[in-house]
């Protein structure tokens, strides 16, 4: 720092850019607060048809998304610069001070070429003391500028990487309240990349435990993420978890837990770096995606190591657990790994366990559940978390039918129902959507693939095993409103209401086939259950409430769902009937347990209502509001009572018999069950909404159609599917 320049700094400039971005922000908030309560609700809510339901609602959502970012960036951007002038100000008037006292001590200060100063005694002969004081000036004045200098390089450090982490639009993130937050995260950023470049027999458990505490506090900072990702270097942090992973195997109780949390803080920084845009971000990733095949030893010199440690993949796999990584580096990682794990020759799916194994090979690379040498369990997990991501994965065909079917030879079905789950709803999985979500027409085409996999004889039941049979439980729930219109037919539109940009998109025969199998699963058929139960509740909702959004008869739209509901419960009762459950009291306790988790589930996070779409949407032109389970705010009450009814008695065992769907009660008791329910449900719509439809005839068409729509389930199954004694 220049003394010159210090000493007689005028910084009302950067106070006037203080107050302009200031009232930036004031503009910004307001636009922010429109984008987000009127332009984007109002587009989740339009009845959009064709490709707006898909471009035109990504592209609002986006921009809305944008303004919430742009808001955070300029406050970051003020708070950098007030922070900054601030200090230069106090730099100043501390550096002037200073100069005077040693005016009064007979010392005078001058620059020098190049930013120096000299510090000379203005008076001869010299006082007594006065080279001392020289000194003792000296030191108080370099120390100021010192000081002054750090505020002023830090403050155009962080605003430099603030503008350059996203190439365009904003950088989302953390908002920081001075210069100081700032530099501090990227001083403290550089300082835990150290201890990844420790040497591993220097680095001690007091380093991890640190580093877990400031990546905990920093994840989800952008300039931290970025700074920790740059400094520690891609192919430094593989081989750091190698070594980690390696030197902790086996360990317990707490020590354990710690890991797991560094594990995760670790996934959520890597993942929030990968959102920065700059240079050499850029670098880094594909550096990282290069280092794939790349063998990292924990211990080389080791006579007890294999010379397999562990595969690129493999770790990259292992830190991608938690945390949001970008949408185009994981695009670009997929094609990556699974051109490798498709390599082997065979049916799809076949041999690609070998991919990943090699003899002697002891990485674990996972604390806790799994050993990580199945990169493609951490890359499911990673897709569950990031939408976009998942439905640009299985948009290809060839890539779902392969990861489907190996799911068959591997134990990543969990994690690969996950993020189809994620994929087919446009929801991360275990988020809670605010808004209903519409289903894409990329996004029905990949359930329909699904479905079609599933549904294959002589196979497709197969699918259904390996942990992955509740996600297609959840996946059938959630598109309850195409499930219903492919059963039905064209033009069963303006009964089975839908926000879908392919409501039809669904095929009938495979939807039928998919069913039965999926609820031959106890997870499974308890969440078709409960979203079939939501939907239609939310359907009839919509209906008795408002008559005017079917045009015609009262009675029509109340049997077709009905009907709909019939034959739904009708395929799911005969898949259980074909198990031959009631022969087995473990089996009807375990259908019992998968009916009250699925339960437990839905209630909490509402997927079926919200997050999985499996709610009855009443197009705006029509209503002038919004009707229906999760846009009228319904959960908590028609749709919240009929869950409720089918938990009740789960509890005590000497109420089961009792219970709707009770196990081991036969076709006739299932078949009792959809009709009580859909009654209810149409009572408790009526009650809380009224209703000029007579309470008998509203039973009767309900007790009409649930029977028609059952006795039509037998005939469906008779025809698509060899079922026992058939």
């Amino acid at each position: 720092m220049d003394i010159e320049a210090l000493r007689h700094g005028n910084f009302a400039t950067l106070g006037t850019a203080v107050e302009d971005w200031t009232g930036v922000i004031q503009h910004l908030t307001e636009m922010e607060k429109r984008a987000r309560d009127d332009l984007r609700a109002k587009a989740n809510r339009a009845n959009w048809a064709g490709v707006n339901a898909t471009v035109s609602r990504e592209f609002i959502n986006r921009t809305a998304g944008e303004f919430t970012d742009a808001v955070k960036q300029a406050t970051s951007i003020r708070n950098i610069l007030r922070d900054t002038r601030n200090e230069l100000v106090g730099y100043r008037d501390e550096l002037n001070r200073a100069i005077d006292r040693g005016w009064d001590k007979h010392l005078s200060v001058i620059g020098a070429k190049g930013g120096g100063f000299t510090v000379y005694v203005n008076v001869h002969p010299e006082p007594a003391g006065s080279k001392e004081a020289m000194v003792l000036l000296r030191d108080e004045l370099q120390g100021i500028l010192t000081k002054a200098a750090e505020s002023d390089s830090t403050a155009g450090q962080v605003l430099k990487a603030l503008a350059n982490h996203a190439e365009y639009g904003f950088s989302g993130g953390a908002s920081y309240k001075d210069r100081d937050a700032a530099a501090d995260a990227i001083k403290t950023a550089e300082d835990m990349a150290k201890i990844v470049k420790k040497d591993p027999q220097d680095r001690t458990a007091a380093d991890l435990a640190k580093m877990n505490d400031r990546l905990k506090q920093y994840s989800q900072d952008p300039l931290f993420s970025e700074r920790f990702a740059l400094a520690a270097g891609p192919k430094e942090t593989l081989q750091f978890w190698a070594e980690v992973t390696d030197r902790y195997a086996g360990v317990k109780g707490s020590q354990l837990d710690d890991l797991q949390d560094l594990q995760k803080n670790l996934s959520l920084t890597l993942a929030s770096a990968t959102y920065s845009d700059s240079a050499p971000m850029k670098e880094w990733k594909q550096d990282l995606i290069n280092e794939g095949n790349t063998n990292f030893r924990a211990d080389p010199a080791s006579p007890l190591k294999g010379p397999v440690g562990a595969i690129g993949f493999q770790v990259i796999s292992s830190l991608m657990g938690h945390g949001k990584y970008d949408s185009e580096f994981l695009d670009e990682y997929g094609k990556r790994i699974l051109k490798s794990d498709m390599a082997p020759t065979g049916s799809a799916g076949m041999n690609t366990d070998d991919v990943w194994t090699a003899p002697d090979q002891s990485a674990d690379l996972v604390f806790g559940k799994g050993n990580g040498r199945d990169p493609l369990i951490g890359f499911m997990d990673a897709l569950s978390h990031n939408a976009e991501a998942a439905t640009n994965t299985f948009d290809d065909k060839s890539t779902l039918d392969h990861v489907l079917q190996s799911t068959k030879y591997t134990d990543r079905g969990e994690s690969v129902g996950h993020a189809l789950e994620v994929a087919v709803s446009g929801v991360a999985f275990g988020d809670v959507s605010n808004e209903p979500s519409p289903h894409s027409k990329t996004q029905v085409e990949i359930m329909q693939n699904v479905m079609h996999a599933v549904a294959q004889p002589g196979g497709g039941a197969d699918l259904v095993d390996k942990s992955i049979g509740a996600s297609f439980g959840h996946m059938a729930s959630g598109y309850m409103p195409e499930i219903s219109q492919a059963l039905t037919g064209q033009g069963s539109d303006s009964i089975f209401l839908s926000n879908s940009a392919a409501s039809y998109g669904l095929e009938k025969s495979d939807v039928e086939r998919f069913l039965y199998e999926v609820a031959q699963d106890d997870n499974g058929r308890a969440a078709i259950r409960l979203g079939e139960t939501i939907y239609t509740s939310s359907l009839l909702e919509a209906h008795i409430s408002d008559p005017s959004l079917f045009r015609g008869e009262e009675s029509i739209p109340v049997k077709a769902i009905a009907i709909n509901a019939g034959l739904i419960e009708g395929i799911v009762g005969h898949a259980a009937a074909d198990l031959e459950i009631s022969g087995s009291l473990e089996a009807q306790k375990s259908e019992n347990e998968a009916l009250k988790t699925q339960g437990d589930f839905y209630k909490a996070v509402a997927s079926a209502g919200v997050g999985m779409a499996a709610v009855a949407l009443a197009p705006e032109h029509l209503s002038g509001q919004m009707v229906g389970a999760a846009g009228g705010g319904f959960f908590g009450g028609v749709v919240g009572l009929a869950v409720d009814r089918m938990m009740d008695g789960r509890e005590a065992e000497g109420a089961l018999d009792e219970s709707l769907y009770a196990s081991g009660k036969g076709l006739a008791h299932a078949q009792e069950s959809v009709v009580s329910q859909t009654q209810n449900a149409a009572k408790d719509v009526a009650s809380m909404h009224g209703s000029k439809m007579t309470e008998d005839s509203r039973a009767y068409w309900i007790l009409e159609g649930v029977n028609a729509g059952w006795t039509r389930s037998d005939q469906v199954l008779e025809d698509i599917h060899a079922r026992p004694g058939a």
